[in-house]
């Protein structure tokens, strides 16, 4: 085996080594959007527990609700930073460990909390603190998840074990909005306002050992092993040309601004929004939700192994486009009552499958902007800050601005917004970064 075969594969893993990384990258990134989405589904029952005080407005508790949720975002880079510097420094393995038990116990305590009703104004500050911690935690697991599917991934097939972090995002979204129509089709309103909604934040923690046994039994990948035993020249294995990593943290974020305010506002924002504005039913908006998260789902994997072939540059910016074009017709046809329950259905597949789109090959290219020794830390920043920003303050900016203007074209206006600017950052892209080796 020549030197450069020889390196190739031991980059790569063998087949049993990818798939392993692969599966134990995807659990704990399920988890986190499972709870996430757990939050987002049933923001209306936390905020009457948790954030009504005698006499304030129900439209007033969702925004505090909201606001807590974009709080947790907020936490994401700081724990992408600090966690992707352990990641770079460490290790992805005991990285992620670290991180999945973070994310379970602060996600099973949500379900154990006491409401304002018992616990007075403590109770919504509690919920906080808990929510800040799965910020940090969820902030870590992206850089960590991405890191280890894309430095085991074989050559030529980064996008489509890339596409596992996104299609694992869709997969939590969808067990959250499943359990959530299942709680509330065998409970009454009053047991699920009371105490039903508890039972999906406690099954975190089976969940959650799952992940760890998993994680425990995952090898260090090839890529970061190489960078300790042989630091490039000129400087210690971990360090990175800084200016050159803070550029393309900028770049990253900008790149995946679409894909962030895109996906959480026809994913998560969805129910609230056809409940406070439209006066839909709590069931009606979680079908509505579990068909935008299938049509998610649906194009994650194809579009992961179509950038494969013909570029992360042509996938992703075709996904940002089409919701540029589609967002006003498909957010109307939601909002018109004689349009066919069949017409809606296909509104909001449609809509999640365009943003899967952007974030089959998301993960993929992101690796391939930043070297190893800064892997983790460079794409898990780029990734929360634009989480942050794009998709926590979703709910929060699109409640409070039609709350205050009257205008149910919010969302529409606020996704087209971001992703025509995400395009102009996607068209920087190099048309072979797909075909190019990840650098040490």
């Amino acid at each position: 085996m020549t030197p450069h075969l020889r390196h190739r594969a031991e980059e790569t893993g063998t087949p049993p080594r990818s798939r392993r990384a692969l599966v134990a990258g995807s659990v704990g990134n399920f988890i986190e959007w499972y709870e996430f989405g757990v939050y987002g589904y049933f923001a209306t029952i936390i905020a009457a527990n948790f954030f009504t005080p005698d006499g304030g407005s129900d439209a007033e508790a969702l925004v505090k609700t909201y606001a807590s949720f974009a709080l947790a975002f907020f936490f994401r880079p700081i724990g992408a930073a600090v966690f992707g510097r352990l990641g770079d420094r460490i290790g992805r393995r005991p990285t992620l460990i670290l991180v999945i038990l973070l994310m379970t116990g602060a996600t099973t305590l949500i379900g154990l909390l006491p409401t304002y009703a018992t616990l007075g104004a403590a109770a919504p500050w509690l919920l906080t603190l808990l929510r800040i911690l799965q910020g940090l935690s969820a902030g870590g697991e992206f850089g960590g998840a991405v890191s280890i599917m894309t430095e085991f991934a074989p050559p030529g097939r980064r996008g489509l074990y890339g596409a596992w972090q996104s299609f694992t995002v869709a997969l939590g979204l969808l067990a959250g909005a499943g359990i959530a129509a299942v709680l509330a089709g065998v409970l009454s309103e009053p047991r699920l306002n009371d105490w039903g909604w508890r039972l999906p934040f406690l099954l975190t923690l089976p969940l959650g050992l799952v992940a760890l046994w998993l994680r425990l039994k995952l090898e260090e990948t090839p890529s970061f092993r190489r960078t300790r035993t042989a630091p490039p020249d000129g400087g210690p294995a971990q360090a990175a040309p800084a200016r050159e990593v803070a550029k393309a943290i900028a770049l990253g974020a900008g790149r995946l601004m679409g894909w962030s305010a895109a996906g959480y506002t026809f994913l998560v924002v969805l129910p609230s929004y056809l409940q406070s504005t439209l006066d839909a039913t709590f069931q009606q908006a979680l079908v509505a939700t579990v068909l935008a998260n299938l049509g998610f789902a649906a194009s994650i994997i194809p579009a992961g192994a179509l950038s494969d072939r013909i570029g992360r540059r042509a996938v992703m910016t075709a996904g940002a486009v089409l919701v540029v074009v589609l967002a006003f017709p498909l957010l109307n046809l939601l909002q018109d009552p004689d349009a066919s329950t069949a017409a809606q259905s296909l509104a909001v597949f449609t809509a999640g499958a365009v943003v899967g789109l952007m974030a089959g090959p998301g993960p993929a290219m992101l690796a391939e902007m930043f070297p190893t020794r800064a892997r983790y830390t460079g794409l898990g920043l780029a990734y929360a800050l634009a989480n942050a920003v794009f998709s926590g303050c979703a709910g929060l900016i699109i409640t409070e601005v039609i709350q205050r203007t009257g205008n149910i074209d919010i969302p529409a206006y606020y996704v087209v917004v971001t992703c025509a600017v995400s395009t102009l950052a996607l068209l920087t892209l190099r048309g072979d970064d797909h075909r190019r080796a990840l650098r040490d």
